[in-house]
């Protein structure tokens, strides 16, 4: 994948791993609004994947393809094992998590205070590689705490991709590990999107996608003048309707209007089968809130999203009074 978009100049856009939101039926939603985006999961730690419940960790439904496990852990035999693990179910790519500043991963030792450690990360690499049957990558920040990002991170980066990295997924910010929540390393650390610019022009031949602060497709698309891919996190979950405009502003499809009926249909299938399955409707109808931002109705969409879809024994005629919500044919201008 990496290496083909390399050699044609092809650019790729993906939707950021988030813990408690990419997960399955989030992918799901992001599939029906772009063929072509490139997914990951929520991070996935190692042990987790070697002694927990792996289909409930690992499993996914087939629409969600082109679709990245992202892993957490510092062990190459660990990680080795994982990533042997989840061949047998068929991710188009592996990512190593050097990015998380949470408390709960800085007590695993992984995440974003592994940029301390780029050796430990150019074993994890090079264990994961010797193993994968598709490409392995690294996301990870350009520092943190008192380092200088200039310094270490042409270092880092040489480390990784040496160790057999097929590409490296830099958020351009450092994360602070003492003093500020995952929310303010999201905010208050300064962008240098310059750096990561550099980082790609010192490597010509190495896929480098940048991520961080990145709010909508405009935004997108000037970052890929410099770099060879483009991550959006936050913006994509809170706004999911820029996701329809994907494949023709980055993937030049021809552009095409949303089919949203054909959206709602595919949901309320969806959800159906994930409550006959055991599931609870919210847990499909939270990813959705996002959706419509700005159309008449849109606050009407999201009321009933969060208010009906959590009351007992909610179905599937959630999803269809929500979507009766919107105006779809707004002939003033639209609110919400």
């Amino acid at each position: 994948m990496y290496r083909q978009a390399l050699a044609n100049g092809e650019k790729i856009f993906a939707v950021a791993p988030m813990i408690d939101w990419t997960d399955t039926r989030c992918r799901f939603l992001h599939r029906q609004l772009s063929k072509r985006a490139l997914l990951y999961t929520e991070m996935i730690v190692a042990d987790a994947i070697i002694h927990g419940q792996r289909d409930r960790l690992l499993g996914y439904h087939d629409q969600e393809h082109p679709v990245a496990l992202q892993l957490g852990g510092s062990d190459p035999v660990k990680l080795s094992e994982a990533v042997r693990i989840a061949g047998d179910y068929g991710y188009d790519e592996i990512n190593l998590n050097v990015g998380c500043p949470s408390d709960r991963v800085q007590s695993g030792t992984f995440g974003a205070c592994l940029m301390r450690e780029p050796e430990v990360v150019a074993q994890c690499v090079a264990a994961m590689k010797a193993v994968a049957k598709v490409p392995v990558t690294v996301k990870c920040r350009i520092g943190v705490d008192d380092q200088e990002p200039e310094a270490v991170l042409p270092d880092f980066l040489a480390r990784v991709v040496a160790a057999g990295a097929d590409a490296v997924w830099i958020h351009a910010r450092k994360a602070w590990l003492q003093g500020l929540s995952p929310k303010e390393n999201r905010e208050v650390p300064p962008l240098d999107y310059e750096l990561v610019y550099r980082m790609k022009r010192e490597n010509p031949d190495v896929f480098i996608g940048i991520n961080g602060g990145i709010a909508d497709l405009d935004q997108a698309c000037d970052h890929l003048q410099h770099m060879d891919g483009v991550m959006l996190g936050r913006a994509a979950y809170h706004n999911t309707s820029i996701l329809a405009d994907v494949d023709h502003r980055i993937y030049g499809e021809e552009a095409r209007q949303p089919d949203w009926m054909g959206l709602r249909d595919a949901m309320m299938a969806y959800a159906a089968d994930y409550i006959a399955a055991g599931g609870r409707l919210n847990h499909v109808t939270r990813h959705m809130v996002g959706l419509f931002q700005g159309m008449p109705g849109a606050r009407r969409f999201r009321q009933i999203l969060s208010s009906d879809a959590t009351r007992p024994g909610a179905g599937t005629e959630v999803i269809e009074a929500a979507f009766a919500a919107i105006d779809f044919n707004p002939t003033k201008e639209m609110v919400g």
